[in-house]
């Protein structure tokens, strides 16, 4: 398991608008692009296809922030998540949510206990949320007040159990899985959770080919043996590259210009956002685009990010950020084109910019 020393996260190359890059972060850099062929080729042993799934967790890991898996049952979601946490050597845990499920069984509860004197005192006992990596498994099937445990969780790093802030080790990141297509008894998250979520991912089937694959290569006595790349230090030493990694202005006012374009009641919102959106982005979609495209960069060995690094995660940030309405929805519109119609918006912008 390789292990390196980036420079300090307070060192006067992390100002975001400048685009100069020390040379030990381009070698860190060339170090994570190496590690991250590492880590895909570990998971190409357990999981066969998903390779764009793959990535975008990665993604969403360096830039700490959480994802929420959407997907039909059987499409080892869940075995993805354990076999990231294993080569990344992170502890998991794993909370089946259910209709039944209390806030204490996530954050833990206090238990009366008695000591070695016969006095009897309360003792805290852990909760699964104390582990570097949750998998919250069908989220949506437990009530809005336990889904609310997560929240403070999710976005403070801690948690509050009998007035007693406790925090969670770190790393730290919640990958929940949801099913879209069997929605009895079960309760939509709310759009303040939703918005906790840094990547929405969609899980889609594999190809025919994976399909065969998975058919000659899961099915026998044969299993494989995951070995651990990195390890949570250098993770978080990661993260602090990618904090660092310079965006070029113009690319921060396109980021800006298009989450802006989602909101319907602004005064430049396109006649299409107007027709088609209820309710667009808010301002932590700026934060997730400009964060996630930094990951992506990296990952990809470039050291600056490019307008292509935040193409690359627009959908998966925008897309439960945008809620159509019903007009939309009955031409057949939703999210995902108005997302691609913002993109096509800002390319032309930058291509009448060009030619002026």
């Amino acid at each position: 398991m390789h292990k390196l020393t980036l420079l300090d996260a307070d060192a006067p190359n992390s100002g975001g608008g400048m685009n100069q890059v020390s040379d030990e972060d381009k070698k860190a850099v060339d170090q994570l692009r190496e590690q991250y062929s590492g880590m895909r080729a570990e998971m190409a042993k357990i999981i066969i296809g998903q390779d764009k799934v793959v990535e975008q967790m990665l993604i969403c890991i360096l830039s700490r922030g959480h994802s929420l898996l959407m997907g039909v049952p059987g499409l080892a979601k869940t075995l993805m998540v354990n076999s990231l946490s294993k080569i990344m050597s992170l502890q998991f845990s794993r909370v089946q949510f259910t209709p039944d499920l209390m806030p204490s069984d996530i954050t833990g509860t206090e238990i009366l206990q008695e000591g070695e004197k016969g006095r009897r005192e309360f003792e805290f006992v852990k909760g699964p949320i104390f582990a570097n990596i949750v998998l919250a498994d069908e989220i949506n099937r437990t009530p809005p007040k336990t889904q609310s445990a997560l929240l403070e969780a999710m976005q403070e790093h801690r948690v509050t159990t009998g007035g007693v802030h406790r925090d969670l080790p770190q790393p730290f990141f919640v990958l929940a899985t949801q099913n879209p297509i069997e929605q009895e008894g079960t309760y939509p998250l709310p759009e303040a959770q939703l918005d906790r979520f840094m990547f929405l991912i969609n899980v889609d089937y594999p190809s025919v080919e994976e399909e065969r694959r998975i058919a000659r290569e899961t099915t026998g006595t044969h299993s494989a043996d995951l070995q651990e790349v990195i390890d949570g230090p250098t993770l978080q030493t990661y993260q602090s590259l990618v904090e660092r990694v310079p965006v070029p202005d113009h690319v921060y006012d396109d980021v800006v210009d298009m989450v802006r374009l989602t909101r319907p009641k602004a005064e430049d919102a396109p006649e299409w956002i107007q027709k088609w959106v209820t309710w667009g982005s808010g301002p932590r979609a700026v934060q997730y685009l400009v964060r996630g495209a930094k990951a992506h960069a990296v990952l990809h060995g470039r050291y600056v990010v490019g307008w292509e690094d935040v193409e690359a995660v627009a959908h998966s940030v925008l897309s439960h950020r945008i809620l159509t309405n019903f007009q939309a929805q009955s031409e057949g519109v939703d999210s995902s084109f108005v997302i691609d119609k913002l993109l096509e918006n800002i390319a032309d912008k930058e291509a009448a910019m060009a030619t002026q």
